[in-house]
């Protein structure tokens, strides 16, 4: 859906250029942040390809109800523009959506981005020394290509016997259908993630009936959410130095998670504690905290935070299943216990293609094969941003670099730092190409895989989707954001294998 201060228009209608020296793929807060860091530094020849028809990524796509972030407001944005109008310590959809827009006419970035223009294939042309790349709206070749399209941006929809025959609506919860009145509709709602949590409460009251069908119960803590005073919202924004101090303090605050989900693992049965109260006092029905109990270790997967979705299924035109799906009919669902729910409507709250993106199928390197048939379902990434064979290319948000407690907008601006400083090293050095050592690139998966050993995301009693089928971490960062920044303060040469000009 494209809000009505939509930046598209003639931004998607201007013709790409034929070459450029660097391509940056996704618009959200890792391709724009790539385009201001880009052109502060006079690094000015580039484009940046969206596919939606507006700038803001996951933030632009994820538009259902009660959609918001997780992550602290006064860290969710870059750091070097901060935002003083969010409205609550937890900042909703929305105003993240605006943020971005903002961004981008503020920092006046939008004539090099090209909206709906989705990249289709791209390939290393070892004797050009550049990348060949194609869209649906032409093609172009670059130097350097940087890849920002998320992990959080191609749907993942399960296969359930039937469900082609299904009459009624179905979406999943990142394309919701905004023109659908689910109000009086008999709905069936599929996952129990990060979306489902924020929307079940906000349809209840409006549909006549839903199922929820649960694999894994996650951990729900309390939602210490707040609106900011009209106080605090002045002070920053006219005094800036308060917002970086909360800003300050909420970032050492988050990073000591990392202690109990890497080390001090028994830290975790405070807050475990504190989610079986919250399950108490929004849950009468026994049975029903039973089945919404979680059986594993608290941060093994994501953990998630609300003060109204218990309370939503412990209402009358509400069901929680278990049992699993059996198959869809053209008008129901029929679960594995037998029963059978008429539906109008099915929603799917089952997240995204993390480790087998669809756009890690379309991307070659220099012996032709793809990054999926290089990763062959493990990715890995020389400090999640660069990958052996494949020369000039930087991966955001890649391989073992999401999180658990902090804001990603942080490794971001660490990449970035990185990316940057190799691409001043490849004209400084007058490089044609650059890509990491295989034997560096091994090196360092296994000091990721090592420090993984004995966390919560391994040992904590469940299977989630930080986990590739290979029983190995490949998304998560295992410690402290700071470490990372500092490994990631400058590219370093002597990890890479370098081509200068002939």
């Amino acid at each position: 859906m494209t809000a009505p201060n939509s930046l598209g228009g003639r931004e998607s209608n201007r013709a790409l250029p034929s070459h450029v020296h660097i391509l940056v793929a996704g618009a959200g807060f890792s391709g724009l942040g790539a385009a201001i860091q880009l052109s502060q530094s006079g690094m000015n020849d580039y484009v940046v390809v969206e596919k939606a028809a507006d700038v803001g990524g996951t933030w632009e796509a994820n538009s259902y109800p009660g959609c918001a972030c997780d992550v602290p407001s006064v860290l969710y944005s870059y750091s070097f523009a901060q935002n003083p109008h969010w409205s609550a310590t937890f900042s909703p959809q929305p105003e993240i959506y605006a943020y971005l827009q903002r961004m981008a006419r503020e920092f006046g970035v939008m004539p090099k981005v090209h909206l709906r223009t989705e990249l289709l294939d791209a390939y290393w042309d070892d004797a050009a020394k550049r990348w060949q790349i194609t869209t649906d709206r032409g093609s172009v070749s670059a130097t350097i290509f940087i890849n920002a399209t998320g992990p959080l941006s191609d749907v993942a929809i399960p296969e359930i016997p039937g469900q082609e025959a299904f009459t009624g609506n179905a979406f999943h919860s990142a394309r919701w259908d905004h023109e659908y009145d689910i109000a009086g509709k008999r709905v069936a709602i599929i996952g129990t993630g990060a979306s489902a949590i924020q929307f079940v409460p906000e349809i209840q009251p409006l549909v006549e009936h839903f199922v929820l069908f649960q694999r894994t119960a996650p951990w729900i803590l309390p939602r210490r959410d707040r609106t900011y005073t009209k106080l605090e919202k002045r002070m920053f924004r006219h005094v800036p130095l308060m917002q970086r101090l909360a800003r300050y303090i909420t970032y050492w605050y988050r990073e000591s998670y990392v202690i109990g989900f890497t080390q001090i693992r028994s830290a975790l049965r405070i807050a475990e504690a504190v989610g079986r109260y919250n399950i108490r006092r929004q849950i009468k029905d026994r049975e029903l905290r039973k089945k919404v109990a979680p059986t594993f270790q608290l941060g093994c997967k994501r953990v998630l935070m609300s003060n109204t979705y218990y309370r939503a299924l412990d209402q009358g035109n509400a069901d929680v299943n278990t049992t699993g799906i059996e198959r869809i009919t053209e008008n129901s669902v029929i679960a594995k216990d037998g029963t059978e729910y008429p539906v109008d409507c099915i929603i799917y709250g089952t997240g995204f293609h993390v480790s087998d993106a669809a756009i890690a199928k379309n991307v070659k390197g220099r012996s032709g094969r793809t990054l999926d048939e290089v990763w062959k379902g493990s990715p890995e990434a020389y400090l999640g941003i660069t990958v052996a064979d494949f020369p000039n290319y930087f991966h955001m948000v890649g391989p073992n670099t999401g999180l658990g407690h902090s804001s990603i907008v942080f490794i971001i601006e660490s990449q970035l730092r990185y990316i940057l400083d190799a691409i001043a090293q490849l004209d400084k050095r007058k490089l044609v190409a650059i890509e990491p050592m295989p034997q560096a690139q091994r090196e360092w998966v296994d000091f990721v895989q090592e420090k993984s050993q004995g966390t919560v995301w391994l040992a904590g009693g469940c299977n989630s989707w930080y986990i590739d089928d290979k029983g190995r971490n490949t998304t998560l960062w295992p410690g402290f954001t700071f470490t990372y920044r500092k490994l990631t303060a400058k590219a370093d040469p002597e990890h890479h294998i370098a081509v200068a000009d002939v």
